[in-house]
């Protein structure tokens, strides 16, 4: 066997061993995922009774099966936010052998940051759904029409608010291991900071209803989350540089 075909080999054997690793980190996820989901099954008229409690409406159903439907919701909900950091976990463990000592205590403290900003922003995200968002809508109506309030359509509008927060909660998070990598810069981020106040303000526009007051309430937040990003970016750049130039003055030694 010649060189190259022994090289081709061991490519090939790597490739496998890649696959079969990432294959069995996905299983132990989705087998956490199953768990969590059967937990969430079990507690589904508690978590129920925790979102509609401070509602000054009930909420009904049109069908046998949407009852189902409410279940299958709310323990995928409690699956999806439980096995988030298991995940991220199981993604550095796979990543893990290509970084360095450093890069991996560095990389390892994302995990937790990743969880607890994406339960603040949903956290954040509720609370401004329950007590601007569902007051301000309910103000239109005015004794105009009888209302009557569905559970898909309420939890389908209160995700599509709730969740897009979470993901933008992220955003620190996102902008230091860009900048970890190299692929950001905090300079970058000041001299497009006005693009990305447009960007933000437009997506708080369309998460919530019209009103502006209520648009502006969102977009501040986002916005000063997007000051602290540049912060975060700017410690993770100077830290870079300095590590830089350590290794350039012992390398001239």
């Amino acid at each position: 066997m010649s060189e190259e075909q022994q090289f081709e080999n061991e490519k090939e054997m790597n490739l496998v061993g890649h696959l079969s690793e990432l294959r069995n980190r996905l299983i132990v996820t989705a087998v956490f995922f199953i768990i969590l989901f059967v937990i969430g099954f079990m507690y589904v008229e508690d978590m129920y009774n925790f979102f509609t409690k401070s509602l000054d409406f009930t909420l009904n159903i049109t069908g046998m099966t949407d009852i189902v439907s409410v279940y299958i919701t709310l323990a995928g909900l409690v699956a999806i936010i439980g096995t988030l950091p298991l995940l991220c976990l199981q993604i550095w463990l796979f990543i893990r052998p290509g970084l360095t000592k450093s890069e991996q205590r560095a990389s390892l403290l994302y995990i937790p940051a990743i969880f607890l900003l994406f339960i603040v922003g949903l956290t954040f995200g509720y609370v401004i759904f329950v007590n601007l968002i569902v007051p301000f809508l309910l103000s239109l109506n005015n004794g105009m029409f009888n209302e009557i309030f569905t559970y898909d359509r309420y939890f389908k509008l209160l995700f599509r608010i709730v969740i897009p927060f979470a993901l933008l909660f992220e955003i620190p998070v996102i902008s230091m291991f860009l900048t970890s990598l190299g692929i950001l810069t905090p300079a970058f981020m000041r001299k497009t900071r006005k693009y990305a106040y447009l960007i933000l303000v437009i997506v708080g526009a369309i998460i919530t209803p019209p009103d502006f007051v209520l648009q502006i309430v969102v977009a501040v937040p986002l916005i000063v989350l997007y000051e602290i990003s540049i912060y975060l970016s700017g410690i993770v750049y100077r830290k870079k540089i300095k590590k830089h130039q350590e290794f350039m003055e012992n390398n001239e030694v």
